[in-house]
């Protein structure tokens, strides 16, 4: 069925160019805005600049069907959405925790340029993961940029889509839509069951945008504990796999798989934002998340202490491979990556290389294929890829992400 509506969406990243290729697909005008001027480039011949299966195809048939089209400037729409990056502050901290604070200028500046074009009755959609407030603070932004916001909708609905099967999981996956009012709500909720398989819970704006950082902190928590659990194992001469196996057995216990540390612009970003937020009081979400991180800088002294020990066991320096720099398998995503922050650290240390299936190139890095880095005395396991299965792994060789379903 033919929609007829035109939407802008401001970010093309992994989130935004899914989400557009989606609709382009299922009736919408798409209008894609960015600020890479490669990626808008790429996305008008048809093609992607990011690594997501199917996401080719649909992009490509978009195009191909006048559906989708990428600029750097917005255009006039029915409805707009704003799906751009949330980092920290880079020289801005919490006084009272420490910790980072999240920069919401990507959302202000989008808001800001949306605003000349959106006329009565539009659809304000913000999809990018914020700390609470957020999406009434972009109506207050949008207010002073002279929009009449009472004849317009303003709602909050946070991606839930795991990479690597995003384009399944947007229509899959239930929804939360939080309006600044309940008729922005009704409105919000309204666009996304008209694509949607998943059930579309209503709520508040401020809900649905706890709720997010809700699901990413208590997963963190969880991956925590799987990370602690592998550091005291260590020193216990403990299989940690084969401990949680185990342990796992209990009808109502099921301990998470530990890894290098948690990397994404989710997991990893989200449970700061309700930190920041709440002047120490998060204080299980707090050092769950330092747990998680320091998990990485344990990671690089156990590798280190391992090329030392083969120095002095062989009379040589070793020549050491980084097996994977993505944050999670089967995807090229290095943001905030444990095992990209590892190779560099390593590479500070001595010479290795890395290799990483799913790009070309890695600045800092020496990337080679992997039928050269298994040559290398230690290979380090980082990532779990598909093109990292393998029998046998050497004497030196360290697996932290269950390679080979052990823990070396």
């Amino acid at each position: 069925m033919k929609v007829n509506k035109k939407i802008c969406i401001m970010g093309m990243g992994y989130i935004g160019l899914p989400t557009a290729a989606l609709l382009a697909n299922r009736g919408y005008q798409v209008h894609g805005v960015d600020i890479n001027q490669y990626a808008i480039d790429t996305i008008n011949r048809g093609e992607i600049h990011i690594v997501e299966p199917d996401l080719d195809e649909f992009v490509k048939a978009a195009v191909n069907n006048n559906a989708l089209t990428a600029n750097i400037e917005p255009a006039e729409s029915n409805i707009f959405m704003i799906a751009v990056p949330t980092p920290f502050h880079a020289d801005k901290i919490n006084k009272i925790t420490g910790s980072p604070i999240p920069n919401v200028d990507y959302i202000i500046d989008a808001t800001k340029k949306i605003a000349p074009y959106i006329k009565s009755g539009n659809l304000i959609l913000l999809e990018s993961t914020s700390p609470v407030g957020t999406t009434n603070m972009m109506a207050n932004v949008l207010k002073k940029e002279g929009v009449d916001i009472n004849n317009i909708f303003i709602a909050h609905s946070p991606e839930r889509v795991l990479p690597g099967h995003i384009m399944r999981e947007l229509i899959e996956n239930d929804r939360v839509v939080g309006g600044v009012d309940n008729k922005s709500t009704k409105k919000a909720a309204e666009f996304y069951r008209a694509f949607v398989d998943g059930e579309v819970l209503e709520t508040t704006a401020r809900t649905a945008e706890m709720a997010k950082l809700t699901e990413n902190s208590f997963r963190d928590v969880n991956i925590a504990f799987a990370n602690e659990l592998s550091i005291l194992c260590d020193d216990m001469n403990i299989n940690v796999r084969e401990l949680i196996l185990l342990a796992n057995k209990h009808p109502r216990v099921n301990v998470l798989n530990p890894g290098c540390g948690v990397g994404g612009h989710c997991i990893s970003v989200d449970p700061w934002f309700i930190v920041d937020s709440a002047n120490g009081k998060a204080k299980i979400i707090e050092q769950a998340r330092r747990t998680n991180d320091y998990k990485a800088d344990w990671v690089v002294e156990k590798i280190k202490n391992t090329i030392l020990q083969f120095e002095i066991k062989h009379n040589k320096k070793p020549t050491v491979v980084c097996m994977g720099l993505a944050f999670k398998p089967n995807i090229d995503d290095l943001r905030e990556s444990p095992a990209l922050y590892i190779a560099e650290k390593l590479n500070e240390f001595m010479s290795i290389v890395s290799v990483e299936p799913n790009i070309k190139e890695c600045i800092g890095l020496d990337l080679v294929d992997i039928k050269t880095g298994l040559k290398s005395d230690i290979c380090i396991y980082l990532v779990s890829h598909k093109e990292f299965r393998i029998k046998n792994m050497k004497e030196a060789d360290l697996d932290f992400c269950g390679i080979n379903n052990g823990y070396n």
